[in-house]
């Protein structure tokens, strides 16, 4: 059961800055009364909007927050369920939703949207049509429930009922049946796939033994083809192999070159240092009169003795370095004459690697035409070709079996929706408890001394009958009986919803019923109906003061002050 307890609000509608506080709790039946725009309906909207993000009035979200403030406005309901407490507030400029739960923060990591399913599926488990069916009857924008689609009155008897949970158990399924469905299409085509390739490769064998013979010639052909071409190529490899061995013969000096070679350029680098020596010798003393030294004069006759000594020398030297680059120019030439054999040879051996390569496939390939020989010699056809279809029809009896489970499953999901469908346990439930709802409806129908047998049926379709069974519709009665009507299934929604606990609260808010429809003597016995009501309270919003005071534990007064609302002290 819900407990509501109190509603607060400020800023909102024609409320000011300060709270405007209305215990929901505290007495049984109270009268609110207050001149016409004192505010009196703003509980109506304060309650809708915090607890499902709209008004029970047709008029925008902006035009909830105070014209004249144009400030944040703040409303807050705070009720019970059974031991737990809760507290749900809402705000406009700036936009504020939260839930807390015995007095913490509920998680707000979902939208808005979802943060408001988690109210209302799991914590009120009620929507603002039944809200507005069982808690509310105003005489504004309220729809009573006999002017409401067929559609739209299930959706209230199953809220009472508790038996929404069957519709989402059906929306559910439908989209799981589609999955299934979608699934079945799938695995016929793939079944239908590898038949085709089950035929397909049957006849490839029948045909492969229709032309056993001449396969089996066209293979042996093939190894022959093959057989020349190994021979070929071992041919060309054995003729690479001999140049190969020609060439490796042929620069068996290779070291000796290499070592002469380095041996020369050694003596070339002597002889340079030593022609350098000399040449500098000759010109120390072609230019110098005096040692530098010692600083004595040179004689002129050593000097020339040595200058042309020096000459000699490096003459010689001059022309033992000619001979040395004849002889390097030899070696140099012999080195790349090696190095092109050298590379004649790599080319030879990366050659021979290919040929071998291509040997041994041709050999592997000579291997598998033999055993593909030997099969078709005993049955017709390769083993490879006898192993694929067997795979195929594997693939087809795994794709027969799934396709036998998902008919299965969809032979279940179908009865199984036929079930949850309005016209199955739904309208069983319904069903047992329609007795009870028509006897409630005709017994506050009596007590308000309307004298019909109104009946519903499963389909929600009325049937009133009255003066020697004559049958009237609902749109064929006055306003007033009208009013007794829509007051009779409110309480017996109440009282349903009390007996299933789903809808059940202790809160029952009319407003300005006793003002336009209802006569005199269906006032009286209203009132009546309401003294008998035990565990509720009741809020009714009148003009009638004078004739309503009395009838009522308390009273609360709207007044207008300044252009905002207030509750008079």
């Amino acid at each position: 059961m819900i407990n509501f307890k109190c509603v607060r609000w400020k800023n909102f509608l024609s409320t000011g800055n300060q709270f405007t506080e209305i215990k929901l709790d505290k007495e049984p039946t109270t009268l609110i009364i207050g001149e016409n725009g004192a505010g009196k309906s703003t509980i109506l909207d304060a309650l809708c909007f915090s607890l499902f993000g709209k008004p029970f009035r047709n008029i925008s979200k902006m035009q909830m927050v105070n014209s004249i403030n144009n400030s944040s406005a703040v409303v807050e309901v705070e009720f019970q369920i059974g031991t737990v407490d809760y507290k749900v507030v809402r705000s406009i400029k700036p936009n504020k939703f939260e839930i807390y739960q015995n007095s913490i923060l509920m998680n707000q990591e979902a939208n808005a949207r979802d943060y408001q399913k988690i109210l209302e599926q799991q914590i009120l488990k009620l929507n603002y049509r039944s809200f507005t069916q069982v808690v509310i009857l105003g005489s504004s924008t309220f729809v009573p429930f006999m002017q409401l689609k067929a559609r739209h009155r299930r959706e209230v008897v199953e809220e009472i009922l508790d038996i929404q949970i069957f519709s989402t158990m059906n929306l559910i399924l439908k989209q799981r049946l589609k999955i299934i469905l979608d699934d079945i299409r799938e695995t016929d085509y793939q079944y239908q796939l590898a038949s085709e390739k089950i035929s397909f490769q049957e006849n490839h064998i029948a045909d492969m033994k229709d032309n056993k013979e001449k396969i089996i010639q066209q293979k042996q052909s093939l190894i022959e083809k093959n057989e020349k071409e190994i021979s070929k190529r071992t041919g060309e490899r054995n003729k690479l192999e001999l140049d190969t061995a020609d060439a490796l013969s042929s620069i068996d000096d290779k070291v000796a070159v290499d070592t002469k070679n380095t041996k020369l350029k050694d003596i070339q680098s002597t002889l340079v240092e030593k022609h350098k020596t000399h040449t500098s010798m000759i010109g120390f003393f072609e230019n110098n009169e005096d040692c530098p030294t010692c600083q004595q004069h040179i004689d002129e006759v050593f000097k020339s003795d040595m200058t042309s000594q020096k000459k000699t020398e490096a003459n010689k030297i001059q022309d033992g370095m000619k001979e040395l680059k004849l002889e390097l120019d030899k070696v140099s030439l012999r080195k790349e004459e090696i190095k092109e054999i050298t590379d004649t040879i790599r080319n030879n051996q990366v050659s021979m690697a290919k040929i071998d390569s291509s040997i041994l496939e041709l050999k592997k390939f000579n291997v598998q035409l033999e055993t593909e020989i030997s099969q078709f010699n005993i049955d017709g056809s390769t083993s490879s070709d006898v192993s694929r279809l067997k795979d195929l029809k594997e693939e087809a009896e795994l794709c027969n079996k799934q396709k036998s489970k998902l008919r299965e499953d969809k032979l279940y999901a179908e009865a199984a929706r036929n079930m949850l469908q309005d016209t199955g346990i739904k309208t069983k439930i319904i069903k047992q408890y329609l007795p009870i709802m028509n006897k409630l409806i005709n017994k506050y129908l009596t007590s308000m001394e309307f004298y019909v047998n109104f009946t519903l049926d499963e389909n929600f379709e009325e049937t009133i009958k009255s003066r020697y069974r004559d049958e009237f519709s609902y749109a064929s009665f006055s306003e007033g009986e009208k009013m007794r009507i829509d007051l009779a299934l409110l309480f017996t929604w109440r009282a349903v919803a009390k007996m299933k606990n789903s809808t059940n609260t202790n809160l029952l808010i009319l407003d300005e019923i006793f003002d336009s429809s209802l006569d005199g003597t269906g006032t009286d016995e209203f009132l009546k109906i309401l003294n008998t009501l035990s565990g509720e309270n009741v809020f009714v919003i009148s003009h009638k003061q004078d004739a309503l005071a009395d009838k009522f534990r308390s009273t609360i007064r709207f007044e207008k002050i300044k252009n905002f609302s207030h509750v008079a002290l």
